[in-house]
């Protein structure tokens, strides 16, 4: 399915920043402590527009799932680097910085999956052991309602630290550039700023959509009796990816559609977590990463663009 250019844009809230990831190019700008907008755009093309085969429905969420994965932590390295340094630090584009840098978001990266599937697959499991459920079906249900409260629980209390607050806020920023985009406002703090915080492809209402989908493909495994089941559902993490990532593609029409909006809103409500109201600063930073990744001439407002 070809999508038009305005769905094809997604964005990430990073530190001090956002990224936004257009059809060709993925650009992070990231607000400076001197007040500047440092930017870096990039030429990029998935790897599911470069290999066909890997575009088929299902298959793509999945590989899609873990390059957002890779671009993210790759982002959030880049703004740290930006957002806590001074005048004085070596310059984050030095070779040697960079090598340590894809090192150290190599490791991250599997220390981020292998904590996220312990906490929200596997602890689960063993929660639910402890209740000596018999039947599959309830035991998946059980398992299932597990996950989903470990999900919102956390959710809740990382919303309470005072940087992740932030953040969130340049998560709102995100999605009203977005939405500027999509229904051709000018795309600039102003233009922005009538728009919801509230996306329906935001990648909370994804993760939301993960644990719902995963309670119904485990249904269909059973109960696990052995170490090895337990095993076998790790495989099907990316299935589950896969089918999320085609229903939230889907969310983007259904939101237009008064019956199917019913089933995309708790998505929008955990968003009102996950996002806040941004400043027009914010939305500034939002904006100039925004026009560089769909290749439009940049506007910083009052702000110096410096380029990384």
């Amino acid at each position: 399915m070809n999508e038009p250019e305005s769905l094809a844009v997604g964005g990430q809230a990073i530190i001090e920043g956002v990224m936004m990831r257009g059809n060709d190019r993925i650009a992070m700008a990231v607000r400076k402590p001197d007040g500047n907008i440092a930017l870096k755009c990039t030429p990029f093309t998935s790897i599911v527009k470069r290999c066909k085969v890997l575009n088929l429905p299902i298959l793509r969420g999945g590989i899609l799932l873990i390059e957002s994965l890779l671009l993210g932590v790759k982002a959030l390295n880049f703004s740290g680097d930006i957002a806590m340094a001074d005048e004085t630090q070596a310059d984050v584009r030095k070779p040697e910085k960079s090598r340590w840098n894809d090192l150290w978001m190599g490791l991250t990266l599997l220390f981020s999956l292998a904590l996220g599937i312990a906490f929200f697959f596997y602890l689960p499991l063993i929660l639910t052991d402890l209740l000596g459920l018999q039947s599959g079906w309830a035991f998946n249900l059980v398992d299932g309602a597990l996950r989903l409260i470990l999900f919102l629980a956390y959710i809740y209390l990382i919303s309470k630290w005072k940087e992740i607050r932030r953040v969130f806020e340049y998560h709102g920023a995100e999605h009203k550039s977005i939405f500027a985009h999509e229904n051709n406002q000018p795309l600039t703090p102003a233009g922005a700023q009538p728009f919801t915080t509230l996306h329906p492809r935001c990648g909370t209402s994804f993760l939301l959509i993960v644990m719902v989908v995963s309670i119904l493909v485990f249904m269909f495994l059973g109960k696990p009796e052995s170490l090895a089941d337990r095993l076998a559902r790790l495989a099907f993490v990316p299935v589950i990816g896969g089918i999320s990532y085609e229903l939230i593609k889907l969310s983007a029409k259904a939101a237009r559609n008064p019956f199917f909006r019913i089933f995309i809103l708790p998505g929008l409500w955990l968003q009102k977590i996950t996002t806040n109201e941004p400043d027009e600063k914010q939305l500034e930073v939002a904006m100039v990463a925004l026009r560089c990744a769909i290749g439009k001439e940049l506007q910083a407002g009052s702000s110096a663009i410096e380029l990384v």
